[in-house]
């Protein structure tokens, strides 16, 4: 079963998905959306994962700055249009668009948040504190960051993202799991050093990178463009073995 619920925050209520396994919950996974929101995409993810046993939560964290779902998708059609103008006459809107998402007070708000999440999946019943969280690209990101702020996070999967500079990694008490596509330039060139910082903190830490796979390789919405269904499925394998060793 699944349905939208509203979490209480310390700033008023955010929306969420939520999706229920069939019997009892194996544990409680956090699922955060890429930076085109919460899309149908994201909800398939989490249902995928409640169809394994886990009460999964998604939270929307980009609506309240103008990127709800519907928006979401159309700038996600703009920037991967075939064709070149459209692309380039949608960097501006982009750039607009997810301009608050880059200042240090969204950062803090976006990560408190997230810990609002987290009690609330800790009162659930049954859970008992296995609670994980998983990301994409900008929830890849969140991943890291959630881990480094609450402790009762007891696993971590950042795919295609990295720990925010503010995030203080030594804090991370629990594995992570990190996914990565060759392919993305941007990440391939800070993974040795974002490794190298995890390992000083004392993190166990472990990035699988794919060749020949690229950014938000996993998001098969994507099927024209980055979508890559063997680095997909192989990740998915492993986040389920990775969560079930976890939690």
């Amino acid at each position: 079963m699944a349905t939208m619920i509203e979490i209480e925050t310390t700033d008023g209520p955010i929306s969420a998905y939520r999706a229920e396994p069939t019997g009892e919950a194996r544990g409680a996974i956090i699922v955060i959306h890429e930076i085109w929101g919460l899309v149908d995409h994201i909800k398939e993810v989490a249902d995928r994962y409640a169809a394994e046993g886990y009460l999964v939560v998604a939270p929307d964290l980009l609506s309240r700055v103008g990127m709800d779902a519907a928006a979401g998708e159309e700038l996600r059609a703009l920037v991967m249009n075939p064709d070149e103008a459209t692309r380039v006459a949608a960097q501006p809107l982009m750039r607009e668009k997810l301009a608050p998402v880059g200042s240090p007070e969204f950062g803090a708000w976006a990560t408190t948040t997230l810990t609002k999440v987290v009690d609330y999946l800790d009162a659930q019943s049954g859970i008992d504190g296995r609670i994980a969280v998983l990301g994409f690209c900008f929830g890849g990101t969140y991943a890291f960051a959630l881990a480094a702020a609450d402790p009762r996070v007891r696993a971590s999967l950042p795919f295609y993202g990295q720990p925010p500079e503010t995030a203080q990694l030594g804090a991370i008490a629990c594995p992570v799991l990190a996914f990565y596509g060759d392919q993305d330039a941007r990440l391939m060139e800070t993974l040795p050093g974002v490794t190298a910082a995890l390992k000083d903190a004392g993190v166990d830490f472990e990035a699988k990178v794919y060749a020949g796979a690229q950014h938000a390789f996993f998001n098969d919405s994507n099927a024209a463009t980055s979508y890559d269904p063997a680095a997909a499925a192989d990740s998915w394998t492993r986040s389920l073995a990775f969560l079930d060793g976890s939690l």
